[in-house]
């Protein structure tokens, strides 16, 4: 098993005890705040599910349908978890309001309540911690996307506590709604945030310029006289992997098996600075206007590659 689907069936099996726990105590104690906690959970959940299976798929190797591998799935079940968040949070306002407009707000039995959440704020901070960790080693939307799941289920859970354990202290029952809209806000945001870099990445924004700077640097370190200038960069993402375009110009006269190595050289120097990255380099030769070209008058002999 690996590393990225280890990690996600841990979520999922953390997750499935979480949801039994919180729906039983929630249904007994008449809590609507732990009720919906408990379908937080339940999308929890779900994103693990997806995330486990995503990365699987995301892990098959290229084939004749799929030229560039299948990273996108990854990026995919982000997008599908930020909705899956999103529709938590619709969920639990919409109960809570409901529940302060008619004013029926059962007798709260908190103490079942406070140790239930507790346990969750516990489970969920070890095992989040660990698919951040796993996903920054692996650069996996989809276990970030669970990640980011959990950690909102950390603080919402947290919320939940705080307001239980106020209500054991003040009796003020309106206290579990009031509480359960706030925690519903906290929600919405990580969803949007969660579904706006998942979109990006499927659209194929560009690469973080931090990347894209370290690329231009790469290749501002080789000699003018081997490369003459280089244009049409384009970057974009696939899961974890890195897609890197351009095209140098080169001396016209270089010699094609000089002209390969020397491209080989600039992919591997690429690769040693950016992780996964996959880089497709076209050639072109310096026309007759090319300055470089008249000083050294394209002469092949100038261009010895050394490698």
């Amino acid at each position: 098993m690996s590393q990225k689907t280890k990690a996600a069936s841990t979520s999922i099996i953390s997750n499935t005890f979480l949801i039994i726990s919180k729906l039983l105590v929630g249904l007994f104690t008449n809590s609507v705040s732990i009720i919906s906690e408990a379908v937080h959970s339940f999308m929890d959940l779900l994103a693990a599910v997806i995330a486990f299976f995503s990365v699987k798929m995301s892990a098959e190797p290229a084939d004749k349908d799929h030229p560039y591998g299948h990273g996108k799935f990854e990026d995919f079940s982000g997008l599908t978890e930020g909705a899956l968040i999103l529709l938590a949070a619709g969920f639990i306002i919409y109960e809570s309001v409901e529940k302060l407009l008619s004013g029926k707000i059962d007798y709260i039995d908190s103490i079942a309540g406070i140790v239930v959440m507790a346990l969750s704020v516990v489970v969920n901070i070890i095992v989040s911690r660990n698919l951040f960790k796993v996903a920054k080693e692996t650069d996996s939307m989809a276990l970030l996307a669970d990640a980011e799941h959990l950690r909102t289920d950390v603080l919402t859970s947290g919320g939940v506590l705080a307001g239980l354990i106020l209500i054991k202290f003040t009796g003020l029952k309106i206290l579990d709604p009031v509480v359960a809209i706030l925690v519903a806000m906290l929600i919405l945001k990580a969803g949007l945030d969660l579904c706006i870099t998942s979109t990006k990445t499927l659209l194929d924004s560009s690469l973080p310029e931090k990347e894209v700077e370290t690329i231009k640097f790469v290749l501002s370190e080789y000699p003018h006289y081997k490369i003459i200038s280089y244009k049409d960069l384009k970057t974009r993402k696939a899961g974890a992997e890195r897609l890197i375009e351009f095209t140098l110009i080169m001396p016209k006269d270089l010699h094609l098996e000089d002209s390969h190595k020397f491209c080989d050289a600039i992919e591997a120097d690429l690769k040693r600075n950016i992780p996964n990255a996959y880089i497709t380099i076209h050639t072109e030769p310096c026309d007759s206007e090319c300055t470089i070209c008249k000083l050294k008058s394209c002469d092949s002999s100038n261009s010895v590659v050394s490698i």
